[in-house]
């Protein structure tokens, strides 16, 4: 499957594919985010002959610290671990279609609480070990056990009441109630599928010894903050019904090298030391261009990058300090001066590529002047050196962010001097991505930059209930209910209304601060072809070749 930049389906079309889906005139599909083409897609052109053998390498930023696709949340290492799992099924960029992978085939029950899989026969782990349902069915049973790293797979499978085995090759899934997001969620990596034994290990061997699982390519090292390599899976048949080469992958083995710094990745480039880097930004754009390479853009559905507040401290329980930063942050000018060519402002908290997206940017609207009066309101006074204080203490708030992408802290910065604009001191704080979610878990943070990627707004729900991980600290209220439903109803039209109710309280009471929708920029030298993004905006590797 070569994605193709024309192919560029409008936000409007996807809630009629989610309509027709429902009506079961589309049983197998589900909807996806809907602006999702790409720019300067397989690059190096798709002409001459595809050739086996090779090693493409390809610089990242970062290292989670963790080798198991399930428990994995950061980009830079989510692009070597895709390469191998496989789901039980995948997802079509252009059209968001659910397509055949390692299930040849299902059916949903009519009020979708029911999903029955049919698996394909002959798939085999890296440990040579059979795929059968009972290993599905392990896989799910074993997601609650992941702890704080398995929080995306937990709110995939919350409301399961049972996996049952129905014969050794078909597996069926039942929800308490309605569950609109399931199919979508079964074509993520984060539900990708391992073997009986890796099942068995703990999340911690996981994460550090890595996992058997059937995808095209084999864990063959892993160096903590240095490299994961990967080699080719000999005998690899049953690769993903939108992939164009059928069998083994092409390239012999792919090598992530960690080069944190965007200057050193963006010269690896250029003197051919890598093949590939990810997180450009637009600072380095031109150099790229002039030396020959092709820069691959696609916009991200999901989560947009924000100001992950947390809700329980004292500073941020008053609305009027959230909604004050909220429109003190000038996002156009984030965007112009950090962000790469096609990235756009935060409209809402879902990017608008994401299903059911709604568009409040209105209420994101940069507004200095009002940003003051409400924090006039709030009683925060301004001191002589412009920061704003109240019965003694400072309006000072701390962002924690994560060197995982090159455009994290110019962003802060701009973020750090507009918000002084107004009154209120941010001090910026480096962690490593590792720590991510220790951070989340243990709650000592005032806020976190990031987003999350989905092609489903059941995003919001996962990312936001207070009956999930609630890693934002917000309060049991409206919200809760607004996001369950959502994630339960079957009607198409009923659910727009939902996930806009969602996006509209997320936003009027400022939980987070959404800034900017991330549009992730991939260098890509001339050689390498077919080089193509899935439908979560990570990248395919199967299909990939060095010429």
């Amino acid at each position: 499957m070569k994605p193709h930049p024309d192919s560029r389906p409008t936000a409007a079309r996807w809630p009629a594919l989610a309509a027709l889906a429902t009506a079961g005139l589309l049983l197998l599909t589900a909807c996806s985010s809907g602006d999702v083409g790409t720019t300067g897609a397989g690059s190096g052109g798709d002409s001459g002959q595809a050739q086996s053998g090779g090693t493409l390498t390809f610089a990242v930023g970062s290292d989670a610290g963790c080798v198991d696709p399930q428990q994995v949340g950061s980009n830079d290492t989510i692009y070597s671990l895709r390469q191998i799992v496989d789901s039980l099924t995948d997802q079509d960029p252009e059209t968001g279609k659910i397509e055949p992978w390692l299930a040849s085939s299902w059916d949903v029950s009519a009020d979708q609480t029911t999903f029955t899989f049919h698996l394909r026969s002959g798939v085999t782990f890296s440990d040579g070990s059979a795929l059968t349902a009972q290993v599905v069915k392990d896989n799910f049973d074993a997601v609650p056990n992941l702890g704080a790293k398995g929080l995306l797979a937990e709110g995939y499978l919350s409301g399961v009441q049972s996996t049952t085995v129905v014969d050794p090759l078909t597996v069926r899934v039942k929800f308490q109630q309605p569950n609109a997001q399931f199919l979508q969620a079964t074509s993520t990596f984060t539900l990708g599928i391992e073997s009986a034994a890796s099942v068995q290990k703990t999340p911690q061997e996981k994460c550090s010894q890595g996992v058997a699982a059937s995808g095209p390519f084999v864990l063959s090292q892993y160096v903590a903050n240095q490299s994961i390599t990967l080699t080719k899976r000999a005998g690899y048949d049953w690769g993903s019904s939108l992939w164009s080469k059928k069998g083994e992958a092409y390239l012999d083995k792919l090598v992530f090298k960690v080069v944190p710094e965007p200057g050193v990745r963006t010269g690896s480039l250029e003197s051919g030391q890598v093949d590939a880097i990810g997180s450009v930004g637009k600072a380095d754009e031109a150099a790229l261009k002039s030396a020959g390479v092709s820069l691959q853009s696609r916009a991200n559905p999901g989560v947009v990058f924000n100001l992950g507040l947390n809700n329980s401290r004292p500073l941020l329980q008053d609305v009027k300090v959230r909604q004050a930063i909220q429109v003190a942050i000038d996002r156009q000018q984030i965007v112009d001066t950090v962000f790469p060519t096609g990235a756009q402002p935060a409209t809402s908290v879902l990017s608008h590529t994401t299903p059911n997206y709604e568009n409040l940017g209105s209420e994101l609207a940069y507004d200095p002047a009002k940003a003051k009066s409400l924090l006039d309101a709030a009683g925060w006074k301004a001191g002589s050196d412009g920061i704003r204080s109240k019965n003694g203490a400072k309006l000072s708030l701390t962002v924690d962010w994560f060197a995982n992408a090159a455009t994290n802290q110019p962003a802060l910065e701009l973020v750090q001097q507009q918000l002084k604009a107004v009154g209120v001191d941010v001090v910026l704080k480096e962690l490593q991505i590792a720590q991510i979610a220790t951070v989340q878990k243990g709650g000592d943070f005032d806020a976190i930059w990031g987003n999350i990627t989905r092609a489903d707004p059941d995003i919001l729900r996962t990312s936001y209930s207070t009956q999930l991980a609630n890693v934002y600290r917000l309060t049991a209220g409206g919200l809760d209910s607004v996001l369950t439903q959502q994630a339960a109803t079957a009607d198409a039209a009923k659910r727009q209304q939902l996930v806009n109710q969602a996006q509209e309280l997320i936003v009027q009471n400022a939980y987070v601060i959404p800034v900017v929708e991330l549009e992730t920029e991939l260098g890509v030298a001339k050689k390498v072809h077919n080089l193509n993004f899935e439908a979560s905006s990570r990248i395919q590797l199967h299909d990939t070749w060095i010429g």
